[in-house]
């Protein structure tokens, strides 16, 4: 098995990497471009194109510029905040209920729509219908949240052609910047063939219909990319979110960073949530 000298990712990582000459893989050439890369030019064109949604919702009558799929975690809230706060846009929150919620998870979801002062529409799914569809996927793809992919990739595309919302905007394309999938040039947009392939792990809802007893229908399940169009993107490809270089170039260099980091990420997070939740937070 060989691993990137660099991040110590393994050359079995699903999508695949490629490793160069130097035993560097695609993913951490693919973030070298990115410290190249003229911010200042890349939030000019996200300014323009979020401007021209703008004016297309309003001649659409639509009370939302755009969609942003939310869970109410830490992305989550840093793409409302962009587009709320930094672009200035009314955008709709729109989520998928997979059945698994803490109780911190539901304060994160009702903190997003109560800190932005946003509308939120959420899918609920048949609870029943979730654990079935988690026991068979687990044991056909290894995924046992594949319904809440389908949803949440799903869901906010069938809302924004209900609604004739024009945009959908998403947070990174992991593929992307983490396996170097793709690079900032190729101006990546989300896709029928993203969703399909990676997304949903090959498999479409009406693949598993007629194998799992469910309360869901074909049409419930069904994105309408062509109404779209290319009216979906990534906050990713116009966004530096703060980044630090970091040079490892060997497993144990890998090691020894992961358990110092591991320990600041612990102590922080603690720090964070009794200062936020207080006695509340230790009893959740």
């Amino acid at each position: 098995m060989r691993y990137c000298l660099r991040c110590c990712f393994p050359e079995n990582a699903k999508p695949y990497i490629i490793f160069d000459e130097e035993g560097i893989c695609s993913g951490c050439r693919t973030f070298e471009q990115r410290q190249k890369t003229n911010w200042n030019e890349k939030k000019e064109e996200l300014k323009n194109i979020l401007q021209s949604y703008k004016e297309k919702a309003e001649k659409n009558n639509s009370p939302y510029d755009c969609i942003i799929p939310v869970s109410g975690g830490k992305d989550s809230h840093y793409q409302t905040y962009l587009v709320t706060q930094v672009y200035k846009m009314k955008p709709l929150l729109v989520a998928y209920n997979h059945g698994y919620n803490s109780r911190l998870g539901i304060r994160n979801l009702n903190n997003l729509v109560n800190q932005f002062g946003c509308d939120l529409l959420r899918y609920n799914t048949n609870p029943q219908t979730a654990k079935k569809l988690s026991r068979y996927m687990l044991s056909k793809v290894g995924d046992i949240t594949w319904h809440h992919h389908a949803g949440i990739f799903t869901f906010p595309i069938q809302t924004a052609v209900r609604y004739k919302i024009p945009l959908i905007v998403w947070g990174e394309h992991g593929e992307a910047f983490l396996r170097g999938m793709h690079n900032l040039d190729d101006g990546v947009e989300f896709t029928k063939k993203q969703r399909q392939e990676h997304s949903m792990r090959g498999f479409e809802p009406e693949d598993i219909l007629d194998q799992v007893e469910t309360e869901e229908s074909e049409d419930a399940a069904t994105a309408n990319f062509e109404a779209l169009s290319n009216d979906l993107f990534y906050l990713g490809v116009f966004n530096k979110e703060d980044e630090e270089e970091v040079s490892i170039s060997t497993p144990e260099e890998f090691l020894a960073r992961f358990e110092s980091e591991k320990k600041k990420g612990a102590q922080s997070l603690v720090q964070d949530f009794i200062g936020q939740f207080g006695e509340d937070y230790q009893q959740a």
